[in-house]
């Protein structure tokens, strides 16, 4: 290690110590301090660890959450950024929490990294491990289409050619190329072929080898399933890990079958069944046994803001971060699960980290909640009049929603409440806002 690298990680392990003695903390400022001084600090932070990288546009924190509970089961030293600060400098800082491996030792990391952030950082980690959990449109302001998402993971692959992809299967996208790495797949094999159409609207179901629209033997959700082409010969490979059967879907947990294992985690969703798959996956890549993996799944909790249950006055609020239209609408199937009456609170805003272009909104097909349970609506967020004609064009009668121009507006409706269930939909900034001051008032 040289000076300059030494010092830089001494200043960023004084700047973090700062942070969290005197503040709240902070991801990424001890980060922006150590790479400011030493570009190439990331390089030498990672020396003495075997890195996975997990990238994709949705479950990339749920993936990570899970798969370092299945690892842990077998290695000593995992290391992550539980806070989901994926960019360069909240990766520095994830490294500069880390304590010294001791000579000899060596230390897994399980990192979850934004797709536009993977060239900055791809070169310093090395990974032995990529996983590419999904890619749907995101952001557009930030990443254009599906398939620039796509060359981004693509390109950060061909720089660590030695490294394996380990990739959902279940996206044409994932196939659509050639890649010098080797690959492994992962993907859904639970239900007879059969055949079945994707909506209309659907992005990336054209066949890359002779441009003709892909056809399904199974389709779980949006381009995901067991594709083929009628016109040439492309199809999904081979799975090496697979979900063989879903026994149970609730609101509050998921069980099913992976290469004839059960298990149970603490989310609801087929989207969330993708990320225990992937994190699954990865463990058995690392040699990690099922029975292992079962026990850390046990251990996983919710992560903040997926799924999160809070208790406001003794009502059950359900929180769910939403940023894109195939997220969102499994969060609206998600909470189409809910039997009891319910207040619905939905928050948009669009800030950078949320996307600027919130247009993406009218692609949810929220016109499946006028059939829900609810009794209140509650609209708010910098973009609070567009998602309240949103909803109104859904069907829900505009006389019925209430539109606050402050969280703690929000937060008093949601205690003044008579429901005794909520179910929030927030963009990212949104929820973040929301935590802060739901932690304020010791509802967290």
């Amino acid at each position: 290690m040289t000076l300059r690298s030494n010092f830089a990680i001494n200043a960023g392990r004084f700047a973090l110590w700062g942070l969290t003695t005197f503040t709240r903390g902070g991801s990424s400022l001890p980060g922006k301090i150590a790479t400011t001084i030493d570009p190439n600090v990331l390089e030498a932070l990672t020396k003495n660890y075997k890195v996975v990288v997990i990238t994709g546009t949705n479950g990339k924190t749920l993936t990570t959450a899970l798969t370092v509970q299945a690892l842990k089961q077998k290695y000593p030293q995992v290391l992550t950024n539980p806070t989901g600060s994926n960019m360069q400098q909240g990766i520095v800082s994830t490294f500069l929490t880390a304590p010294n491996l001791k000579d000899g030792e060596q230390g897994i990391a399980v990192l979850e990294v934004d797709e536009g952030s993977l060239k900055h950082v791809v070169n310093a980690l090395k990974p032995e491990l990529f996983v590419h959990t999904n890619v749907f449109r995101d952001q557009m302001d930030r990443y254009g289409e599906i398939y620039s998402i796509y060359e981004l993971m693509a390109d950060a692959a061909k720089a660590v050619p030695n490294a394996t992809v380990l990739a959902n299967a279940d996206s044409p996208l994932f196939n659509s190329m050639e890649l010098p790495n080797p690959r492994e797949y992962f993907g859904f094999d639970h239900k007879v072929d059969h055949d079945v159409e994707p909506h209309y609207n659907t992005d990336g179901i054209l066949c890359p080898h002779c441009n003709n629209v892909l056809s399904y033997h199974n389709l779980t959700y949006a381009n995901l399933g067991k594709y083929y082409c009628k016109h040439c010969d492309f199809k999904r490979p081979n799975l090496d890990y697979s979900i063989n059967k879903v026994e149970e879907l609730t609101l509050t947990h998921s069980t099913f079958e992976i290469d004839g294992h059960s298990f149970t985690i603490p989310v609801a969703g087929l989207y969330n069944i993708y990320n225990a798959l992937a994190a699954y996956s990865v463990a058995r890549f690392l040699g990690v046994e099922p029975n292992d993996i079962r026990e850390g799944f046990k251990q996983a909790e919710r992560v903040f803001g997926r799924q999160e249950i809070i208790n406001i006055n003794g009502k059950k609020v359900l929180l769910n971060l939403v940023k894109n239209p195939v997220g969102l609408n499994q969060v609206i199937e998600l909470v189409g699960l809910e039997k009891n009456p319910f207040m619905l609170v939905s928050i948009l805003n669009n800030q950078y980290a949320d996307g600027t272009d919130v247009s993406w909104i009218w692609d949810g097909h929220y016109e499946q909640m006028v059939n829900f349970p609810i009794k209140e609506t509650v609209v708010g967020g910098m973009k609070a009049d567009e998602m309240k004609l949103r909803l109104t064009v859904a069907g829900i009668p505009e006389e019925s929603i209430t539109q606050l121009n402050s969280m703690n507006d929000i937060i008093e409706a949601i205690e003044n409440s008579s429901e005794e269930h909520v179910h929030i939909l927030a963009t990212y900034t949104a929820m973040l806002e929301l935590r802060k001051i739901l932690q304020e008032k010791n509802h967290l």
